[in-house]
């Protein structure tokens, strides 16, 4: 029907709305040739496949390249007929009108069959005010996107972002206001309901400012997925998620030194124990992307080791990689491991890290933290690695659990070894030390999002304890760089930026989830548990640092203990693993590491004795 209204529209405003007979009598043999070249066209294009009520510019491209292709058609066989001594079949200048006026219609019709299904389908639903960052492409989609959307009536009242040459500009007929200094006033003079972050390259203070005023005026946040990520190549608004916790405490990224890294790792055998851990697991990630000879992933827990192997066979078809499955304190297994393969690093991630747990058992915290590093450890120097790198953490300082203890023994084994081998080996060692990683697992924020689920209440241990955190992808960057400009016994620690209390992370993600603390989701106090403090450090008393090349990284300066009388002290904790008198053992412990003091904990009787 609009083919043939637009074929006579044309012919009216070529002749002035006074069509000559001649032009009369000639125009049926015209409509029968458009009519067939369009319905040709349509079929071929398939434009009558797409659902009017949801018209997209993929809808109007094909309409445009199935009207334009039919216009092209019939313009060709208008010369044929020329040519062959016959009449125009069509008058150029009726076609070309023809041609525009379809065009037109054809895109109005179906722009105005959807705005108007828009307005009846969504007139009965309460609307949702949003705000959109991201005045780019992104956040145009994102737009298109939760207005398609049928379960809610988005309704976008502005865009923000930080580029000055687009703020007071217009998309899509949304004016882009300034994300800096604009956002408070447009939350408090509309009941915006959500602000979707569509795009993430600012800087994390940039981010973070937009969180809290968010947070503050209960405005629920939700964010896009890559672009990369859409599925089919088209943004669902089901991938539209909110916006998690470890996404708010993320900090600028880090610049590494990729060039020493790739040095370090090319072309070379890298064992990474515990590889099906959270910190192991993504070591092997980056490990990955610098095209290792051979990358072994060694772990005893099968399932999360069959996981990552497929995401590694997935990810990095090309690579070429072993999967291990053996206990780092399994000498024959270990021997053997090390004896076929014979790593040229070893990153030793593999460890017992759950403080509560190693308070109530000690020697399997002895047995994994100290008798397996030690093991790997002197078989690296046996089969001539050229580096081992010790994954360490801040609960090594000043410790008041048995988990921290067993870590800074492990430490103090790694330092004295290399200082001991220093000229007679070419085996280097060297220990990076960090704080809490976000999302690791069994991390405080897994804990917090299944309480969450599970309709609250958040547990806390104490309204002041505070925790040092870094995100999983960082910390383990830092450990490449780190190992990477170890020259042997130096403990590197990172710069974690400030501590953030425990309850104040409840509240965000709370607030994330779109609900308010105290009044929808409890938040209850348990009181410390065994071994636990309030406070972490990532330095002992008296020691200070060393800066590096990288201004996140220094180099702690701690005190040093001879290899002959650590490696005794080691061997006589480890033999009281088999008589399993858990106070012996920790006695042991508190006489290798002095400044180890027990925080509630059933060994503070010890500590009691030691200094009376």
């Amino acid at each position: 029907m609009l083919v043939l209204c637009c074929f006579y529209l044309a012919y009216l405003l070529r002749f002035n709305f006074s069509i000559p007979e001649l032009e009369l009598n000639l125009m049926p043999r015209g409509i029968v040739t458009i009519l067939l070249i369009r319905i040709a066209g349509f079929i071929i294009f398939r434009t009558y496949s797409g659902m009017i009520a949801y018209t997209s510019s993929e809808d109007a491209q094909r309409l445009f390249i199935s009207i334009t292709i039919g216009t092209l058609t019939a313009g060709l066989f208008n010369f044929i007929s020329h040519e062959m001594g016959y009449a125009y079949l069509i008058p150029f200048s009726v076609l070309l009108i023809e041609y525009l006026a379809e065009l037109v219609f054809s895109t109005g019709y179906r722009l105005a069959v959807k705005i108007v299904y828009l307005e009846i389908a969504q007139s009965s639903k309460v609307k949702r005010n949003v705000i959109i960052f991201g005045a780019d492409n992104n956040g145009s989609v994102t737009k298109r996107t939760l207005e398609r959307d049928q379960k809610h009536n988005y309704q976008v009242v502005a865009f923000i972002d930080t580029k000055p040459q687009l703020v007071k500009q217009q998309l899509e007929g949304v004016r882009i206001y300034d994300a800096r200094s604009d956002l408070e006033a447009l939350l408090q003079t509309n009941e915006v309901k959500e602000l979707v972050i569509a795009r993430w390259e600012v800087s994390a203070g940039m981010k973070r400012s937009i969180v809290e005023t968010c947070l503050k005026y209960h405005v629920k946040l939700l964010h896009t997925p890559p672009n990369s990520q859409w599925l089919n190549g088209s943004l669902k608004t089901a991938q539209i998620r909110e916006v998690r916790i470890e996404e708010l405490l993320e900090r600028d990224p880090i610049a590494l030194d990729l060039e020493k890294i790739k040095e370090q790792v090319s072309n070379k055998t890298i064992l990474v124990t515990g590889a099906a851990g959270s910190i192991g697991s993504e070591i092997v990630r980056q490990l990955a992307t610098f095209n290792p000879a051979l990358l072994i992933l060694l772990d005893q827990a099968e399932t999360p080791l069959y996981e990552i192997e497929h995401e590694i066979r997935s990810h990095f078809p090309k690579l070429s990689f072993e999967v291990v499955i053996g206990d780092v304190c399994n000498s024959n297994r270990m021997h053997n491991v090390f004896q076929t393969f014979k790593p040229n690093v070893v990153f030793h991630a593999a460890a017992y890290k759950h403080v509560p747990m190693m308070e109530t058992n000690p020697s399997e915290a002895v047995y994994t933290n100290v008798l397996g590093t030690k093991l790997c450890a002197d078989l690296a120097v046996t089969y001539k690695a050229d580096k081992f790198v010790l994954v360490s953490t801040d609960k090594a300082v000043n410790p008041t659990n048995v988990m921290g203890a067993s870590k800074r023994i492990a430490e103090i084994y790694v330092q004295s070894l290399d200082h001991h081998l220093s000229g007679k080996t070419h085996t280097r060692f060297v220990t990076t030390r960090f704080g809490n990683v976000l999302g690791s697992n069994g991390s405080v924020i897994p804990l917090f999002r299944r309480q969450l689920d599970a309709g609250g209440p958040l547990t806390v241990t104490h309204p002041e304890v505070t925790r040092y955190f870094m995100t999983i992808p960082e910390a383990c960057q830092l450990v490449l760089e780190a190992g990477s400009m170890g020259q042997g016994g130096e403990i590197f620690i990172f710069d974690m930026g400030e501590p953030v209390r425990i309850a104040d992370l409840a509240v965000k993600m709370i607030a994330l989830s779109g609900l308010e603390p105290q009044k929808d989701i409890d938040i209850v106090y348990t009181g410390l548990r065994p071994g636990e403090k309030l406070y972490e450090e990532l330095l002992n008393n008296g020691e200070n640092t060393t800066p590096t090349h990288h201004p996140k990284i220094m180099i702690a300066r701690v005190r040093e203990y001879p290899y002959p009388e650590v490696n005794q002290k080691i061997e006589q904790v480890i033999h009281l693993f088999d008589g399993q008198n858990n106070m012996e053992l920790v006695k042991a412990m508190k006489e290798m590491v002095p400044e180890f003091i027990s925080n509630n904990s059933e060994f503070e009787k010890l500590d009691r004795k030691r200094i009376s």
